[in-house]
């Protein structure tokens, strides 16, 4: 499926809130991180895929090495979505079990978990990519489709302006940790 830009003209149109609501929205940040989420379940394939590689008779160091650092990366990553998911459910690791409003800097907590989750499956993309080479990418639809979507979706992630604004969060005092 083709996703493309659509244009409407002469169609009535009403405001929702007001100007920036969107983004300050309640759930907006906690959106976020469920798109990350997504990113970090479909690399996983792409870890199964290496550990298949590091199985076979004859793998070398330089396989194993490549699982590792992407099972490494995956599960630093797991650990951020897991965190940001008891801040979200007021469940902070502070007070165990107190009920609060959620983390006080949601949009900074966000940026850190998409930041942290993009980072390890950009490695993952590139490890995979390392490792298993580009027959899997020609021969293997479901992998070359995984592969080619995972990229597009974590287009998602802005890179350097997201991180930039976790900089500006810190140095204007939110988001402490």
């Amino acid at each position: 499926m083709v996703s493309a830009p659509v244009d409407f003209t002469s169609v009535p149109a009403v405001p929702v809130g007001e100007p920036g609501w969107y983004l300050r929205r309640p759930g907006f940040a906690a959106g976020g991180i469920g798109v990350a989420a997504c990113w970090w379940g479909a690399a996983l394939p792409l870890r199964d895929a290496l550990r298949e590689r590091a199985k076979r008779d004859g793998a070398d160091q330089l396989s194993r090495l490549h699982l590792g650092r992407v099972d490494t990366a995956l599960w630093a990553a797991r650990l951020a979505l897991r965190s940001a998911a008891r801040e979200f459910d007021g469940l902070d690791a502070a007070s165990p079990g107190a009920a609060s409003q959620g983390p006080a800097f949601p949009g900074t907590l966000a940026g850190r978990v998409r930041a942290v989750v993009a980072d390890a499956v950009e490695l993952t993309l590139a490890e995979a990519g390392r490792a298993l080479g580009p027959l899997p990418l020609v021969a293997d639809e479901a992998h070359a489709r995984r592969v080619a979507d995972l990229g597009l979706y974590l287009r998602q992630h802005h890179g350097e302006r997201d991180v930039a604004r976790i900089g500006a969060d810190i140095s204007e005092g939110r988001g402490a940790w």
